[in-house]
């Protein structure tokens, strides 16, 4: 088993457009600058390859599980820089000409995918000036919660939208780190998206690393932003507001256990 140590941790926030290929760019730029800040595990935020005009554009580049240039793009900038990259979210084809899978990919520092989970909550929001549809595009998840083996210990896997869904973070177990890579609209950003997290991290006595979407995107949607790395207590560590950049920090689980071995809540439940 992997030995549990502390490890630099970095989120990657970006204003993804329309052009797939300037989005990759993009995202290669960030990856290489959270490797030279020391991170040895990144997240991209979803849909860091595509924010489409349209919420079907994104079927046009939908790929087969384990094949395709954007799960290449991954493992080549996971494998290049000898770091674990979690891959915000991808379009992965199902048997629906309609619809997809939004999907986050985990690579490790050989290229090799290690984990995959398919987001499960589908968004939907209708305020009479804003409205979301997820289930119009997407299909959800099927797969059981999914957590694998980082270098700093148990590793989450949430996707935006399951934030607001206690329970599945509850049922991942005992975890060092949650990732949420994440689109946040600003309006459900600004009323919610820092509470959540704050509580996700509390309530599991865990880390919880978000990368989010931040900006005003080409299809006119404003995305919130404010990634961020929260440690087991509910505190800040690093966070930036809008625009492209990283929020970095370092993951220490010796920190998890004085705040589980002082306030040992995870044995006090009762259901």
């Amino acid at each position: 088993m992997m030995m549990e140590t502390s490890i630099n941790v970095a989120a990657v926030q970006m204003v993804s457009s329309t052009c797939v290929d300037d989005n990759l760019k993009a995202a290669a730029h960030w990856i290489e600058a959270a490797a030279m800040r020391s991170a040895q595990l990144v997240l991209l935020p979803e849909y860091f390859c595509i924010m489409g005009q349209r919420d079907t554009d994104k079927l046009a580049h939908k790929e087969e599980a384990g094949n395709g240039p954007l799960q290449e793009f991954l493992a080549a900038q996971a494998r290049d820089h000898g770091i674990w990259l979690i891959g915000g979210t991808i379009p992965v084809a199902i048997n629906d000409d309609e619809r997809i899978l939004n999907t986050c990919f985990v690579y490790g520092p050989d290229g090799q995918q290690q984990a995959r989970y398919d987001k499960i909550h589908l968004f939907g929001f209708d305020n009479g000036k804003e409205f979301f549809s997820e289930a119009d595009t997407i299909q959800a998840g099927r797969n059981s919660p999914v957590t694998f083996q980082s270098p700093c210990g148990p590793t989450g896997l949430s996707i935006c939208y399951d934030l607001r869904f206690p329970e599945l973070y509850r049922a991942l177990g005992s975890v060092n780190l949650i990732v949420v890579p994440s689109a946040f609209t600003y309006t459900t950003g600004k009323a919610h998206w820092e509470i959540l997290l704050r509580a996700r991290a509390i309530e599991n006595q865990c880390y919880v690393l978000a990368a989010a979407q931040g900006g005003k995107h080409e299809n006119g949607r404003r995305t919130w932003g404010h990634s961020v790395l929260i440690d087991p207590w509910g505190v800040v560590i690093d966070q930036i507001p809008d625009g492209p950049g990283l929020a970095c920090g370092v993951v220490d689980p010796d920190h998890i256990r004085q705040v589980r071995t002082s306030l040992p809540a995870l044995t006090h439940r009762t259901l």
